[in-house]
């Protein structure tokens, strides 16, 4: 597709316009077991052994990451079965945003879409400081921006599968040293490739606005960041607004996670999908509907239809029609799902 613009999946490159409906920040095969807790009592810690059954979702809910097999998306057949599910609902297209330290598979990502027919979107870069390989301590900003560089235009680590966007980009908070270099590397790497930026930022109010000060100082394009996990991270409109005011992509992408105890974060109360869509109106109505994107962040069993969860379909599912029936328009449920995700994406 020389001359002109594309999106890079993991079988190759496709137009903009072939996207179609598309999640922008979900996990088919990923390994987060970085983030594992073994629990301090002998009850909790006889659960956290346990297989996955009906007899103890309940626990898991509340226990998400402390549980090993629940943080680990290691099965091709049932992944393709889930994503199967998001195809028979009208979904073309997902991002999996599973970087270095949640254990990446390009070529897995390739036999799913081959399966499903579904495109897939692989990704580069590095997850959370607690996750990197030790290397990362020792690597210079440029030898990051080479790695990604790579990744993007020859192929993620010698498979010849192209990573067609950096991130999620993990930042803890306070910001760690490496995690600083990644962002600096990613910014550095953008000009480029022209490759979109995504953001698991730190849980602050004040991390959104510190990460995207740096990507723009080392030269990264605020049309192509992406600030994911919104909704557990900044919760006062004007706050919201600041962000967007940015020109940046706010990304509402937990839907379906609407416990609001929140294990990774006790002190963090996590919204519901009912004002998840009261925060995106809000922003709609400040004139930002094509800054919008959403997605669910699959990360976990628990999160799949086979042990309970609700899926890479729910939104289309359940959360459209509540669009719908909440006063959003066919242009802004469009731009929400198709096009927003098309121009963020298109290289």
């Amino acid at each position: 597709m020389t001359g002109s613009s594309y999106i890079q999946t993991v079988l190759g490159p496709i137009s903009p316009a072939e996207a179609g409906v598309t999640m922008p920040h979900e996990h088919l095969l990923s390994d987060v077991t970085c983030l594992y807790v073994d629990p301090t009592t002998a009850s909790d810690r006889f659960m956290s052994r346990q297989p996955i059954t009906i007899d103890n979702l309940w626990w898991l809910r509340y226990h998400y990451n402390n549980h090993l097999d629940n943080l680990r998306l290691d099965d091709e057949t049932v992944a393709i079965e889930e994503a199967l599910l998001y195809g028979q609902l009208g979904g073309q297209t997902i991002v999996d945003a599973t970087t270095i330290g949640e254990s990446p598979d390009p070529l897995g990502l390739a036999r799913i879409s081959r399966a499903t027919g579904l495109n897939i979107v692989a990704a580069t870069g590095y997850y959370v400081a607690q996750s990197h390989p030790t290397n990362v301590n020792d690597m210079t900003v440029e030898e990051i921006t080479r790695k990604l560089v790579s990744d993007i235009t020859t192929g993620i680590d010698g498979t010849g599968i192209r990573a067609g966007i950096m991130g999620e980009l993990g930042c803890s908070w306070p910001l760690d040293p490496n995690e600083r270099k990644v962002l600096t590397a990613a910014a550095i790497a953008q000009q480029e490739t022209n490759v979109a930026i995504s953001i698991h930022p730190g849980r602050n109010e004040e991390a959104p606005k510190e990460i995207i000060d740096i990507l723009l100082e080392a030269g990264a394009r605020p049309e192509k960041i992406i600030m994911g996990h919104i909704e557990r991270t900044i919760f006062e409109m004007d706050d919201l607004e600041r962000i967007a005011s940015y020109g940046c992509y706010i990304e509402w992408d937990l839907f379906g996670q609407e416990l609001s105890y929140y294990s990774l974060a006790p002190h963090i109360s996590r919204p519901t999908d009912a004002q998840r869509l009261d925060q995106i109106a809000g922003l709609t109505k400040k004139g930002y509907a094509n800054k919008i994107l959403v997605s669910h962040d699959i990360g976990g069993k628990t999160h799949l239809i086979k042990y309970g969860g609700h899926g890479y379909g729910h939104i289309l599912r359940v959360i459209v029609p509540w669009m719908y029936q909440r006063g959003f328009t066919e242009k802004t449920v469009r731009a929400i799902l198709i096009d927003n995700p098309a121009t963020v994406l298109a290289i």
